[in-house]
């Protein structure tokens, strides 16, 4: 039943269309969400669910030790670095310059503006919220801001969705587009999970983070996507040279 929906569907819509709809709900609905987390994190309506969260990832007798073999806890501070600013500058840098090389510049404008945008946006939003760090459990790794919304969620949801999206539509093939995009989920679940096993974040703050990094992503996607639709639209209307005869 599934697959002959998904069939029926493949058929009327168009990988574009798709695509379009899809990121009009991840960003609607991550506006949303977003929104809705914000408002109850700071009256306080998740203290008890983060609470329980963080000690359900540490052993109950050491809050500073947590659940797992020590092995676990060397790979977690690993997978938290690719959601630093260190590590997504750089990805962010390499694909920048391979899009140049192209000359693919509304690419390059889109990775340029969801990036910086995105970082620019996590860094008032800190400022705006102050929101302090978790003290119920030992930090497993430094830091130095504050807590709300994640920047390691925030920020890796815009530097991988980002890029999941662009290398998606150069391939023609739905499993590669699927893979492409899987990746770039796992990614960012894998960064968030981390802050908050190693005790840096509220889980709270890892969602809000999560959802505004995916609705500012699709959000950046969807205005390029208008734009190259208009500019097409514009094209068919006035052709090149339309109207300049022989002088």
């Amino acid at each position: 039943m599934l697959r002959d929906t998904l069939t029926i569907l493949s058929r009327r819509f168009s990988w574009g269309q798709f695509a379009t709809l899809a990121a009009l709900l991840v960003c609607a609905g991550g506006m949303l969400a977003f929104a809705a987390i914000m408002d109850e994190a700071l009256e306080g309506g998740t203290h008890a669910f983060d609470e329980t969260l963080l000690r359900a990832l540490r052993n109950p007798a050491d809050l500073s030790d947590p659940l797992g073999p020590f092995w676990l806890e060397i790979m977690m501070r690993d997978y938290t670095s690719l959601g630093s600013h260190a590590v997504l500058l750089l990805i962010g840098a390499v694909a920048l310059g391979y899009i140049v090389m192209l000359r693919k510049w509304l690419s390059a404008t889109l990775l340029t503006v969801s990036f910086g945008g995105g970082m620019a946006l996590n860094s008032l939003l800190k400022l705006g919220f102050d929101r302090p760090r978790p003290d119920l459990v030992a930090h497993l790794v430094e830091v130095h801001t504050a807590s709300f919304p994640s920047g390691h969620a925030m920020l890796s949801a815009t530097c991988y969705l980002t890029l999941g999206t662009l290398l998606a539509g150069v391939t023609h093939h739905r499993r590669l587009k699927a893979y492409i995009l899987g990746i770039a989920i796992g990614l960012t679940l894998l960064v968030g999970s981390s802050r908050v096993y190693l005790g840096v974040h509220w889980p709270t703050d890892v969602l809000a983070g999560w959802c505004l990094g995916a609705a500012w992503a699709m959000g950046c996607w969807l205005v390029l996507r208008a734009w190259l639709a208009w500019h097409q639209r514009r094209r068919r209307l006035h052709p090149p040279g339309e109207g300049h005869g022989p002088g």
